[in-house]
């Protein structure tokens, strides 16, 4: 994940950076069941969690609104919205889509120096996986699918595969049981079919990669018993 800077340090892109933060951590709380639907968010509490004054936070709650994570009630502030099984899976099913096409593209352009770059963050995967350094394969997981997105070289599709990503909280992925296993596993077939230069294998793998995570997220939140309302899974 990206480090945290101080937020007093800001000059106008740290301040158009805070709604940002805001946003993913609000949606985190929502998404992990920290705040539940129904439940009225107070921006105080948050403000201080993030060291940031209430217009960033109220900025940001905006942002989550246009995302149908909150809702605004008329003098009485933000509540968190209802979240059903179908909405997790469409959004993994819309991450997938993107992620499957970046791969068939980076396929057909990867060069010998941005598969070594691959295989060595593969290799530190495995070595953070066997160590059970969870914040470490969080991160070298976004490594992963940012170099084979650089590889794709499309910036465009890139800027919105991100967009659709930031609505799916992704460090508690590594804690999901058996998730990370199955990551290592998907990594090092997705690298195959790379080096093979062969376009839809590399998507079949990375849209069923991506679709796999859907799987873990919803029995999560069945655990936690966070749908606001019975749902059929998809």
């Amino acid at each position: 994940m990206p480090e945290r800077s101080n937020p007093l340090r800001g000059g106008k892109s740290r301040r158009q950076q805070l709604p940002e933060e805001v946003a993913s951590y609000v949606r985190e709380l929502i998404m992990t069941g920290q705040a539940r639907p129904g439940e009225f968010l107070r921006m105080e509490p948050i403000a201080e969690a993030l060291g940031v004054s209430n217009t960033p936070v109220r900025e940001g709650l905006l942002a989550l609104r246009s995302e149908g994570f909150v809702q605004l009630v008329p003098r009485r502030g933000f509540v968190v919205a209802q979240v059903s099984r179908q909405d997790v899976h469409d959004m993994f099913w819309t991450q997938a889509q993107f992620a499957g096409e970046l791969a068939a593209r980076a396929a057909r352009r990867i060069t010998q120096q941005e598969l070594a770059g691959l295989a060595a963050i593969d290799e530190a995967f495995t070595e953070a996986f066997e160590a059970g350094d969870q914040d470490r394969i969080t991160s070298l997981g976004h490594d992963f699918h940012r170099a084979i997105n650089l590889a794709a070289d499309s910036r465009r599709l890139t800027l919105l595969f991100g967009s659709v990503v930031n609505h799916l909280p992704n460090r508690f992925y590594a804690s999901l049981e058996g998730r990370v296993a199955t990551t290592g596993h998907d990594h090092t077939e997705l690298l195959k079919a790379l080096r093979d230069h062969d376009p839809e294998r590399a998507r079949s793998i990375a849209e069923k990669h991506i679709l796999g995570g859907a799987e873990g997220v919803i029995k999560m939140i069945e655990e936690r018993a966070l749908w606001a309302v019975p749902d059929e899974a998809p």
